[in-house]
């Protein structure tokens, strides 16, 4: 044992000393830590709204974007494809829109805001396929009926308003996503208006 006195001061600046170089060293450690936590910028651009130029698109036309990476299925419907919608009903699994799959705006007839635009989630109800678009040749696969979307992974057919047939192994009707018109020209999808991305 040593008879050196206790340096107190020392002692106390040894500690103190080493009480902020240990809370620097964790504040550094968490600060990364705890930022990698939020969405990256890609993460955060995959889910924020996609604004579409509808402008452009021609009568049974449907152009894909992607929202949340998923395909989004714009169509512009003809004012006879609006129309013969009702003529399928009868053949149709959930004709009224009952089930969940679309924003409460587009629980009508064409599930839709504006009648001659379908907008849908390009993906099967059933397994996660994407469905084919056939705009003159559906009535192979449904008779009577001149377009509409078939899924070649397992044979379930789709409606111009995204409704599912009978007998087949889809569920559901196409997922309707939220939207809005900011003008004529302009669709807002994966928000609803009045809402902030």
């Amino acid at each position: 044992m040593s008879n050196a006195p206790i340096d107190i001061g020392r002692r106390k600046f040894l500690t103190t000393t080493t009480a902020v170089v240990g809370g620097i060293g964790m504040a550094a450690t968490a600060v990364p830590f705890l930022k990698s936590w939020s969405p990256s910028a890609k993460a955060k651009a995959a889910g924020a709204p996609v604004e579409v130029d509808i402008s452009k698109i021609e009568l049974g036309q449907l152009i894909r974007v992607e929202w949340r990476g998923k395909p989004v299925w714009i169509v512009r419907r003809s004012d006879e494809t609006v129309k013969s919608l009702q003529d399928t009903d009868d053949r149709l699994r959930d004709p009224s829109s009952e089930e969940a799959q679309q924003p409460s705006y587009a629980t009508n007839a064409t599930r839709s805001i504006k009648p001659q635009f379908l907008i849908a989630v390009g993906i099967c109800t059933h397994l996660g396929c994407s469905p084919t678009y056939l705009p003159d040749s559906f009535s192979e696969q449904v008779e009577g009926v001149p377009s509409g979307f078939f899924c070649p992974c397992h044979g379930s057919k789709f409606d111009m308003a995204g409704r599912v047939f009978e007998n087949v192994p889809a569920p559901l009707n196409l997922v309707i996503p939220p939207h809005y018109y900011v003008n004529d020209n302009t669709v807002m999808i994966g928000v609803e208006k009045g809402e902030t991305s």
